[in-house]
């Protein structure tokens, strides 16, 4: 089935408003919305929905602390939504939405929908790099720094679902939409790529307790690990609290820096992810902090030579 990624992810939140600065204040813009509520949109159209978590309208609620309500998937084309109803009508309710999509829910429970996408096609540079023995990755007398640059999100990546049973999920988006395993967290859980990408994964299933059920995370992909940086050290100065990161991650080789939001999950920006075709074999690894990450920095404020020393010397350090 040609699904493509996720398209929108739907919440219902506590507060509106605090939710509608900070999706603003992470980079997405707001369009058609009204106190707050709407939608928010990245480059290519791809976008997080608010509405107040009692809006009629929303879906029930998984019963949890999460506030997570629908995924929408965008596929290529009116053909794969049919294929999709077909399947999924065989064992539970397919419901028509507006606009000509479709709605149901996984085994786990979370409402997941189809739509044909909505992504528009970007044409915009990618981070160039400059490396001895390569061809320049910038032309000559371009700066590969600039200050005052912007650092937009361009394209919702993945999300990542707490489930209590990863095998059934897993068994789900695999046999019944076409899902492959790209990699493994022993311990943990599946990364997911649908047929119609080659993102090294849209979903990540993590392996917990029920009570946990729901949303852990979700991400937009950035233009490169510099804007990585640049995004989340403006978040940092606007007063978000960094959870995770700056790091790169090893199953996917992303950038990574994520941030608590009052959105009841964590939001990542990443960058750089791998892409993989159908002779990729998965890898996998027991969970652990060395195969979660290559490797992790921590922000902290900047600092120049000749300023006060940014910790004790160690041994033979120049005092």
């Amino acid at each position: 089935m040609n699904i493509i990624g996720p398209d929108a992810l739907v919440f219902g939140v506590d507060d509106v408003a605090a939710c509608a600065q900070y999706l603003t204040d992470y980079g997405l813009k707001p369009t058609a919305t009204t106190g707050g509520a709407g939608r928010y949109e990245a480059l290519d159209g791809t976008a997080v929905v608010l509405a107040h978590k009692d809006d009629p309208t929303l879906p029930a609620s998984l019963g949890t602390a999460s506030m997570l309500r629908k995924t929408i998937y965008g596929v290529a084309d009116a053909a794969t939504l049919e294929a999709i109803a077909a399947e999924l009508g065989r064992d539970r309710e397919v419901r028509m939405v507006a606009g000509g999509g479709i709605e149901s829910v996984d085994d786990m429970g979370f409402v997941i929908a189809f739509q044909v996408t909505v992504r528009r096609q970007l044409d915009l540079p990618a981070e160039g790099v400059n490396a001895p023995g390569a061809a320049p990755g910038r032309a000559i007398n371009a700066v590969g720094v600039e200050e005052n640059a912007p650092a937009l999100p361009r394209s919702l990546s993945h999300v990542v679902y707490f489930v209590p049973d990863a095998a059934k999920a897993e068994a789900f988006y695999v046999e019944r939409l076409g899902f492959v395993c790209t990699d493994r967290l022993l311990g943990a859980g599946p990364f997911l790529r649908p047929a119609g990408t080659l993102d090294h994964h849209t979903l990540f299933l993590i392996q917990t307790p029920p009570f946990m059920k729901g949303c852990e995370h979700f991400t937009f992909h950035m233009g490169g690990p510099t804007e990585v940086m640049q995004a989340g050290t403006r978040f940092v100065n606007k007063g978000y609290q960094s959870f995770w990161g700056p790091g790169r991650h090893k199953m996917g080789s992303n950038w990574f820096w994520y941030f608590n939001s009052p959105l009841g999950c964590h939001v990542e920006y990443d960058a750089d992810m791998d892409l993989h075709d159908a002779k990729w074999l998965a890898r996998a690894e027991t969970m652990s902090a060395d195969a979660s990450q290559l490797f992790l920095f921590q922000q902290r404020d900047k600092w120049a030579p000749g300023g006060p020393p940014s910790r004790a010397p160690g041994p033979g350090e120049r005092h």
